[in-house]
């Protein structure tokens, strides 16, 4: 069967770090210790007032496809994953596109929050199981969180950054390796809990909107905290269930980093080890749609996956929007 196989992983983040005590000082008071003990998040990185997403996204993708050994031009499609775009109109693929010298590539963005990689990966794969057009498809989650924080927000400005991580995904003749099976779940009666509410047709930027920070990001209700750990696990247990595999079998589970617990919560529920839970927010903070395919890589580059292993991908972010996806390297 013609499947779609990931054949190489890239990622990048800006050389700027930014360690919890700049938070101390800036708004004042301890958050150094509240971030180590409960989301173990110790430093993370900003881009510089030059650096944009389609500067993150490029570097991830070099690495990509060079350790792909594919020039830019074998690329059929680039989606990019991002709800922190170049621009509002055109997309921030289109970007990278040109920029790559991908001249033979189609080129989409997909928004679904911290939630976009893992569904740009889904779709990704589907183009190549679907149509023997698509060959090579670059899948990238990219995001500047930090170009709309409100540094004077402690809900926001500690935990989120910046950074990108892609990956090659090309079409191969095989039985039992690449894309197994996916889900997507929203919730959308949460859209207005959290998110960047100005700069859009609702609400087009003028003072009076900047002077209300809407056009920056808000947490505007509390989550349930069960919601996270709840919905993950069942996600999880429908693609083992899918894939007629049980979650022990599973290699690596990577898991959208925002909070350690809500990810120990879910392995617990699932009666796997904490080891399998690969994290990266530790010194790379929570970076959205790219936080998934970065903490694949650094896996990929410590040498913790290998040929056949069963890796399952959980994202979800702002909407609230949901995905997941089990591949078979």
């Amino acid at each position: 069967m013609r499947n779609a196989i990931i054949i190489s992983c890239g990622a990048y983040a800006p050389q700027r770090v930014i360690p919890n005590r700049y938070f101390d000082d800036l708004l004042g008071e301890d958050v150094s210790t509240w971030l180590e003990e409960n989301v173990q998040i110790f430093e993370r990185r900003w881009c510089s007032n030059e650096e944009s997403t389609a500067d993150l996204a490029e570097q991830a993708a070099k690495q990509a496809l060079e350790r792909a050994e594919l020039g830019a031009e074998a690329l059929d499609l680039i989606i990019l994953a991002t709800d922190t775009p170049e621009y509002i109109s055109p997309s921030t693929a289109a970007v990278l596109q040109h920029r790559l010298g991908a001249k033979n590539a189609g080129t989409f963005d997909v928004n679904t929050a911290c939630a976009g990689f893992v569904t740009a990966l889904d779709i990704g794969a589907k183009y190549i199981r679907a149509d023997e057009q698509y060959k090579n498809v670059l899948v990238i989650g990219a995001y500047a969180m930090s170009k709309y924080l409100n540094l004077a927000d402690k809900k926001t400005v500690t935990l989120f950054a910046d950074g990108a991580g892609a990956v090659v995904l090309q079409a191969q003749e095989t039985d039992n390796r690449g894309f197994l099976a996916s889900e997507l779940i929203s919730k959308g009666e949460y859209n207005g809990w959290m998110g960047i509410y100005a700069g859009g047709a609702a609400k087009p930027t003028d003072a009076e909107v900047l002077s209300a920070h809407e056009h920056q990001l808000k947490f505007v209700k509390k989550f349930p905290k069960e919601l996270n750990p709840e919905i993950w696990t069942q996600m999880a247990l429908n693609l083992c269930n899918r894939t007629d595999t049980r979650p022990e079998e599973v290699e690596r589970f990577f898991i959208t980093q925002i909070n350690i617990n809500a990810i120990y919560e879910t392995l617990d529920r699932l009666d796997i080890s904490k080891e399998k839970g690969h994290t990266i927010m530790h010194h790379y903070g929570y970076t959205g749609s790219a936080c998934i395919p970065m903490a694949f890589n650094d896996a990929w580059e410590k040498g913790l996956l290998k040929k056949n292993d069963l890796v399952l991908f959980i994202g979800s972010g702002g909407g609230l929007a949901f995905a997941s996806a089990a591949f078979r390297l």
